[in-house]
């Protein structure tokens, strides 16, 4: 057996590091040391899970392995190094290796330790805008509720009126080709009631019990699938996943207008993926659940217009001449009323719409 030499560490010099600064491995912050040179000297747990990397794979290595080479702190580092300046950069976009970018708040301050002359301490902040995007939303949606209720009540009302005296002038009328246009003001009347009707229909009680959720998704796989033949519809199903309180009918009407809606835009030629997976510590209405489902439905289509993204769920906007703008405005309104968020990404030949649900609101707490 070869003795090692005196004074020589076998270990990996990442371990000696975290070893030295087991103090920086307790907190809840990310936060990486660096050299003279910008290289990364060390990474505590929460900068390790915070960017998807490890302090073995990145020891040594230069800090845009980290936060990449468009992180705009490069006057921060240098100052630091030169004249020992803290500095405090807010809303940070950094593009990880893997898991996409990060919104950040970093503060990059001076220190004097062997090996080690900067300290970085990221604070993510996509939780925040997450939660100043619901609460605008939600404020949006109890707007459009109220516009909505409004209109459609003042609509409604006229509209027996309209058709009850078409019914009438019918029966005065001998010719049929004139009794054409009194059923024409009835069909009318009869679609725009059913469109009102629909629009109040949003503000019904919920009618909670135990929902499996993959039993909702097939319900809406054999409906599209017997509507639009030519559409294929992939599952990709988490069958752990534990069962939802919900209103079935409601998460039933969800999912198929999302994906009703996929169909149409690809003209019945295409491929929608129905996918769900457990989500974790999930902030959602602005409360934590330590579980959440991830539905999400994805199609191959054309996209939506980007012009139409931010509007989407506004009701009356279509991205279809023919559409009544109402699918998505209900099935937010659906999904909001389960505690529950919806968003939706898109672009040319990949939309996805992505909801988020509690499976159970008891165990929830304020973040």
């Amino acid at each position: 057996m070869t003795a090692s030499k005196p004074g020589r560490s076998s270990r990996h010099p990442s371990r000696e590091w975290s070893e030295r600064f087991s103090g920086l491995e307790l907190l809840a912050s990310a936060v990486a040391l660096l050299d003279a040179e910008r290289h990364i000297v060390f990474l505590n747990p929460a900068a390790e899970n915070l960017f998807a990397a490890s302090l073995a794979k990145l020891h040594g290595k230069h800090c845009d392995r980290l936060i990449g080479p468009m992180h705009g702190l490069d006057t921060a580092l240098d100052n630091a190094l030169a004249n020992n300046w803290s500095y405090t950069g807010h809303n940070l976009s950094v593009d990880r290796q893997i898991g996409g970018s990060l919104q950040l708040d970093c503060t990059v301050s001076p220190v004097h330790t062997e090996n080690a002359r900067i300290l970085l301490e990221f604070r993510p902040i996509d939780q925040q805008l997450r939660i100043a995007r619901e609460e605008q939303v939600l404020q949006q949606q109890q707007a459009n509720r109220e516009l909505i209720r409004n209109l459609a009540h003042e609509i409604k009302n006229p509209l027996g009126g309209i058709r009850g005296a078409a019914q009438l002038l019918e029966r005065e009328l001998d010719r049929p080709e004139l009794r054409e246009y009194t059923q024409v003001i009835i069909n009318e009347s009869d679609r725009l009631q059913d469109l009102m009707n629909r629009l109040l229909h949003s503000h019904r009680a919920m009618q909670v019990t135990t929902v499996s959720i993959h039993e909702v998704l097939e319900r809406v796989r054999l409906l599209i699938a017997s509507e639009f033949p030519e559409v294929a519809v992939e599952r990709d199903y988490d069958t752990s996943l534990p069962d939802l309180t919900a209103d079935r009918e409601q998460l039933i009407q969800v999912v198929l207008n999302i994906a009703r809606n996929a169909a149409q835009a690809m003209k019945g030629h295409g491929s929608i993926r129905l996918r769900t997976r457990a989500h974790r510590q999930a902030t959602l209405v602005k409360r934590r659940h330590k579980l959440a489902l991830e539905l999400q439905v994805i199609d191959n289509g054309p996209g939506i217009p980007e012009d139409l993204v931010d509007r989407i769920f506004y009701p009356l906007v279509s991205g279809r001449d023919d559409g009544t703008g109402l699918g998505l405005t209900l099935a937010q309104s659906f999904v909001h009323q389960h505690h529950g968020t919806i968003e939706v990404q898109s672009r040319p030949g990949y939309t996805v719409f992505t909801i988020l649900l509690p499976f159970k609101q008891g165990t929830s707490e304020k973040p």
